[in-house]
């Protein structure tokens, strides 16, 4: 803002804070367009490959969305007539789910066997309350050696598992999985009441779905209480040592908490003006906005109070701070807004919609630090007490602290280089990697569920390969059989497969049961119009809901074979995937191939391609900001200098992350461009007060560098306090892709103002030859006018 703008928001304090509450009720009649959104496929673009690929197995067989009742007998024998009582009555009991499609359990599990000629297809276990121990033994022999069953419904004989797939329309799936997963829940609550012999865990697509959901809504209820409440706690504290009055610290405290709140509730009024959806990154939106918007106020507080402290009024230190700081609050905020606006470059919506969101919010915060806050600072009680208008008291530490960096400034600059590039060299160790298993918090049921099942049973972890045959009606083809069946006993070499459900299998049991039960007829048949008999046979024998479009698509020209995976690393789901890809290539006609295809699939291409988009997105923002401050600053020299402490806190942070944890996945892919803005900030403060007392005061570079710490050095410690504890906040988050990234931030940050102190402040000395070792004079203090700032 220019300088007779500003002197215009002193006599306007009034319309600026009426036209800002206006702007503010306009914005907020968007929020009850607010969604939630309770679906993994929101972090994917609607034409992504992987998706599509996704959508099209979903479209051709039963849906596999589905919810697993993970059930374990508290005696160890699943086969216990309790527990088999119990899981019929489950399975029964679970068809009345909303939406239910298919329901698969050992109970209703379609046996089949010979009857003379014909084929007898019955459930494995029924009225279970009327069979014998000799009877359940034949069952769980039956159960345990049925490669179909065996690790995908039952493993070692005491957890079993009755799944549910349901249907759902794309357009009503965030309204739907809630309510679904609400019966789910009410049903695993009512068995476990009844059957006091079992215990019943849940997991799936749909819980994975809506852990989605509740995790956006934890943050929205939980962490970002937390962190208002921490930052007003930090606002308050500072407020007070400033100015030593508790009146002011009240009132510029409550300003800054209008500023917060304008500035978080437009940017959501306008996010759902928008249709952007609330997702587990968005949710955190309120936070960094929140941070951000208190950057702002505090260099205009801090300056207000020097004012103020060195006998301004209160209109004069207001007009002073807003002089002192226009510029570079302007640069920072446009610097915040670009780095954010850099995930767009993401190939996650999720991520992408964050960067708007709070992109709106910092614009906004901006505007309001620069107009309201100054207004309401100026219609309530916010003087300085007399105590501490002695101005140099209040930067001892500062001045002390720049005494040291500028007589060490050598030391300092070496050891700070060497620092950088030691930690440069070990970003490379990083890995790209990341297991979706593992993006939410051990705390949560859902994870614990999920850990409990892959320990016991199966795993929630899946890719499904559809195999197309020549023509329609083309899967009893016995040359197409025995090449789906060679790629299905391959799958099952590899280390990264647990489990493979393969329509051949059920080709297999047929044959050997029309051959009198016979184990040297487990083979496929060789005969065409044998199998598409033997097919047709089985078919009408299975009772509604438990047909074989699960396996074999509706015109019959094609299977689907779906791999159960070991874990849920992406980088070992992306090397099977290629292994399997290598296969088929090699052994299977082309028209035969699958790439594969699945909700695990996807997030770990995105991981992988996330990377790649944000790097070209980063240093096109990096350029973007370089060029800016070069402009803003008036010297393409200083715009060079300013990559230094740019980019330097992003390598470091990345060089201990390697030695901290050493994978990098989709929450930390987006971070540096994510924190550039706010880095930058930095960069841009100390280096505008240093050149301010250069060219303004004429300063040597030794009080210029003293002029700098003392003027902008506590506002940015105090900044970078609430940013890191506020983004530190984040890592209480129970999605870990949030809590991952508000650690990093964190560290980032606090990097950056160290940085910014013990490096870039000695490469300025360095750079101009100098070396003080005296304190600065008086000077170097806040000491101009108003109207000459």
């Amino acid at each position: 803002m220019s300088a007779p703008l500003l002197d215009l928001v002193p006599r306007f304090r009034w319309t600026i804070v009426f036209l800002s509450v206006l702007a503010l009720a306009a914005t907020l009649t968007g929020l009850p367009r607010t969604q939630v959104v309770s679906d993994f496929e929101v972090f994917f673009e609607k034409d992504n490959p992987d998706l599509l690929a996704y959508h099209a197995i979903q479209d051709e067989y039963t849906s596999d969305d589905n919810i697993m009742f993970v059930v374990t007998a508290k005696d160890g024998n699943a086969f216990s007539q309790q527990t088999m009582e119990a899981v019929e009555a489950l399975t029964e009991a679970a068809w009345g789910l909303p939406d239910s499609i298919r329901v698969d359990s050992l109970t209703n599990y379609q046996h089949t066997r010979a009857d003379g000629d014909d084929l007898l297809v019955q459930n494995l276990v029924e009225n279970a309350g009327d069979l014998s121990d000799a009877e359940l033994a034949e069952a769980r022999d039956i159960a345990i050696n049925e490669i179909t069953l065996f690790k995908r419904l039952v493993r070692d004989g005491d957890v079993t598992g009755v799944n549910v797939d349901f249907q759902v329309g794309n357009g009503e799936r965030n309204k739907e999985f809630p309510k679904i997963v609400a019966a789910a829940r009410e049903l695993q609550s009512e068995f476990a009441q009844r059957y006091d012999a079992v215990e019943i865990r849940l997991i799936g697509k749909l819980i994975n779905n809506n852990a989605f959901r509740e995790s956006s809504i934890h943050d929205l209820t939980t962490l970002v209480p937390i962190a208002f409440a921490l930052a007003m706690l930090c606002i308050g504290i500072f407020m007070w040592r400033g100015s030593r009055s508790v009146t002011t610290a009240l009132t510029t405290s409550l300003a800054v908490l209008v500023i917060i709140l304008f500035s978080i509730l437009t940017a959501q009024g306008i996010a759902a003006w928008l249709g952007i959806p609330v997702s587990p990154p968005v949710a955190n939106a309120p936070t960094m906005i929140l941070t951000l918007a208190i950057a702002d106020s505090i260099h205009i507080l801090v300056s207000y109070f020097q004012f103020q402290r060195s006998g301004h009024d209160k209109v004069g230190a207001m007009l002073g701070s807003l002089k002192l700081n226009a510029q570079p609050v302007f640069l920072t905020s446009a610097t915040t807004v670009f780095g954010f606006l850099s995930l767009n470059f993401s190939d996650s919506p999720p991520f992408q919609d964050l960067g708007n969101v709070v992109a709106i919010g910092v614009t906004f915060a901006w505007l309001f630090s620069m107009t309201l806050l100054p207004a309401l600072v100026l219609l309530m009680p916010s003087g300085v007490s007399a105590s501490v208008v002695d101005n140099s008291a209040t930067h001892g530490g500062m001045s002390k602290l720049s005494a040291v960096v500028i007589r060490h400034h050598r030391p300092f600059l070496y050891a700070g280089s060497a620092l950088v590039i030691l930690f440069s060299l070990l970003v490379p160790q990083n890995t790209l990697n990341d297991v979706w298993a593992e993006y939410f918090d051990k705390s949560t049921v859902q994870r614990q569920s999920s850990d409990y099942a892959r320990a016991h049973l199966t795993s929630t972890n899946s890719v499904a390969f559809s195999l197309a045959a020549a023509e329609s009606n083309g899967v009893t083809d016995p040359l197409y059989l025995a090449e789906v069946d060679r790629f299905a006993e391959w799958l099952r070499r590899h280390p990264f497969v647990s489990h493979v459900y393969s329509f051949t299998d059920v080709m297999k049991r047929i044959n050997k049961n029309m051959h009198g039960d016979d184990p040297s007829w487990y083979k496929l048949p060789d005969d065409r119009q044998l199998a598409a008999q033997y097919l047709l046979m089985y078919e009408l024998s299975l009772p509604f809901g438990l047909d074989v479009n699960n396996q074999v698509n509706m015109d019959k020209s094609a299977t689907k074979l779906l791999v159960t995976a070991r874990n849920s690393s992406t980088s070992d789901m992306l090397a099977f995937q290629q292994d399997a890809q290598a296969w088929q290539q090699a052994n299977l006609p082309a028209y035969m191939a699958h790439p594969g295809a699945s909700g695990d699939i996807m997030f770990a291409h995105i991981g992988h391609n996330n990377i790649r988009s944000m790097l070209s997105g980063t240093v096109l923002a990096l350029l973007a900001i370089s060029v800016l401050i070069a402009l803003m600053l008036r010297s393409l020299r200083y715009g060079l200098i300013s990559l230094i402490p740019n980019l330097a806190p992003a390598a470091i942070a990345f060089g201990f992350w390697a030695l901290y944890d050493g994978e990098v996945g989709l929450g930390l892919s987006v971070v540096v461009g994510m924190t550039l803005g706010i880095v930058v900030d930095y960069t841009i403060h100390f280096l505008s007060k240093y050149l301010r007392a250069k060219r303004e005061q004429q300063l040597d570079s030794a009080a210029a560098v003293s002029y700098a710490f003392n003027t902008v050095g506590v506002a940015l410690v105090v900044t970078t306090i609430i940013l890191c504890v506020n983004f530190g906040v984040l890592a209480l988050s129970t999605f870990a892709l949030n809590a991952d990234m508000g650690l990093m931030t964190a560290l980032t940050i606090l990097v950056a103002l160290l940085i910014d102190f013990f490096l870039l402040a000695p490469l300025l000395l360095w750079l101009e030859g100098r070396k003080q070792e005296v304190t600065p004079p008086a000077a170097a203090t806040v000491n101009a006018q108003p109207e000459n700032s």
